[in-house]
């Protein structure tokens, strides 16, 4: 079928992307990018997929734009039928190919479980997602159990300095300038 190859399973895995549905008859596939600029996708190989609880290694071929998508294709996959095997497999490598980043900066796998708290001392709840919204990105916070507000999730935009007072990976916390009640 392919070239995939049995691989061991990454240390610290991070998803970059996904591979989304065929595209054309040769094996090509479109690809979701998760990275701030898209194409950076391809600076990491190699990738790895988990198909049936098994880790495989896959090698890109090639890949071009077409329209708005980012369409992918790899070593052995020669066909539409072998493509759609593909689609929706997490494209993954280990965390250990990023760039180490400068005092300050953070990945967003790192804030992935951080407790979110206000400068009152008052607990928002547990951050489990990020977004991107083109004018900065926004922490989604599932609430305590118990928010005396009634509130289930908070979005709360990550601005340095202005909402965002403190992020300690040491301790797993974030300290925010916000009103627990939004």
């Amino acid at each position: 079928m392919s070239k995939q190859h049995t691989a061991q399973a990454p240390v610290d895995p991070i998803v970059l992307g996904k591979m989304g549905s065929s595209y054309g008859i040769r094996g090509w596939l479109r690809v979701f990018s998760s990275t701030e600029d898209a194409e950076s996708i391809f600076d990491y190989q190699p990738w790895l997929i988990q198909k049936a609880g098994q880790w495989q290694a896959v090698e890109l071929e090639s890949w071009r734009h077409h329209n708005q998508d980012i369409v992918i294709k790899l070593k052995g996959i020669d066909d539409r039928d072998a493509a759609n095997l593909l689609t929706n497999c997490e494209i993954i490598v280990d965390s250990s190919q990023l760039p180490k980043l400068g005092e300050g900066d953070y990945y967003w796998k790192d804030l992935m479980g951080c407790q979110v708290v206000t400068t009152e001392g008052y607990g928002l709840g547990k951050v489990i997602d990020m977004m991107e919204t083109g004018s900065n990105d926004v922490l989604v916070i599932k609430a305590n159990l118990k928010d005396a507000f009634g509130i289930k999730e908070r979005l709360v935009p990550f601005l340095d300095g202005q909402v965002i007072k403190k992020v300690d990976l040491a301790t797993r916390t974030i300290e925010v300038d916000w009103d627990p009640g939004f």
